[in-house]
């Protein structure tokens, strides 16, 4: 399976609707790759609280629409980051009362929409993302050929029960877009690495290059496999990373070391 993160740069001279052009043309320019994925809240940035609100779009609005066609005209599974989320009515989620959720979508090669996952663990210590924003409840899989995708976002990487759900479920390789500080890239790396070892799974993880709202971020999005080892890593700035994954190293892996099997406290009952 080949994955390409696109580790793109977030600045403030640049529109959102200019970005998401930027991004769709940059999917497309993947084609050939299996899976590509996108950072969290590039359209606005993720330190940028001022513009949730006024840049929130309901499930299916402009970069929704930008990158389904972007998945289908590249013909990959794509990961398109998340979005700041205005729920309405319309999208089944109950009541238009104007809650803002983190919410990622994932695109099929046809462009459909995959899953959408609302992040579960905001981010601010009672400011910022953690009260302009509401929380997911639900961990989320997407299948994919020869493997399942399981989803969390950013500050989620700080929560290792949120992973073990998703591996009790089946996730055996695990995306994390994020809009992660330099300031604390060191954490970035650590749990990345601590995320794929514990599960015995694929980590890829994407962040943002750029400054957003005066906070300069960390890029070095980075590929974990099962056993810890960073595959690929990238920089500081806008670059596209791309690594060729084996599935099977996953099960390969659970069978000669099976740690997995001795989990004793926290045991889920797995959900189909």
């Amino acid at each position: 399976m080949r994955a390409s993160l696109i580790q793109i740069a977030v600045d403030e001279g640049e529109s959102p609707v200019s970005r998401r052009q930027r991004a769709a043309a940059l999917v497309r320019a993947q084609a050939g790759a299996d899976l590509v994925v996108l950072p969290e809240l590039w359209t606005t940035g993720a330190f940028a609280y001022e513009d949730f609100g006024r840049e929130a779009e309901p499930l299916q609005g402009p970069t929704y629409e930008t990158m389904a066609a972007a998945a289908a005209d590249a013909g990959v599974w794509l990961h398109a980051g998340s979005i700041p989320e205005r729920a309405t009515s319309a999208d089944g989620s109950g009541p238009d009362d104007g809650t803002l959720y983190n919410t990622s979508l994932v695109f099929s090669p046809s462009g459909e929409l995959a899953a959408a996952y609302r992040k579960i663990h905001r981010f601010g210590f009672d400011q910022g993302e953690a009260v302009l924003m509401g929380a997911g409840r639900e961990p989320v899989t997407v299948p994919l050929p020869g493997t399942t995708l399981g989803l969390g976002t950013c500050y989620d990487l700080r929560f290792p029960e949120l992973f073990r759900a998703l591996v009790d479920v089946g996730a055996e390789v695990l995306v994390l877009p994020a809009g992660w500080p330099e300031r604390r890239r060191a954490h970035w790396t650590l749990l990345a690495r601590a995320r794929a070892v514990e599960n015995q799974a694929f980590v890829l993880a994407c962040g943002t290059a750029g400054t957003h709202a005066g906070v300069p971020q960390a890029g070095h999005s980075i590929v974990v496999d099962p056993w810890g080892e960073v595959l690929a890593e990238a920089g500081a700035g806008e670059e596209v990373l791309t690594v060729d994954l084996d599935p099977a190293k996953v099960a390969a892996t659970r069978e000669q070391f099976p740690a997995l099997k001795d989990r004793v406290l926290g045991l889920a009952t797995p959900r189909r």
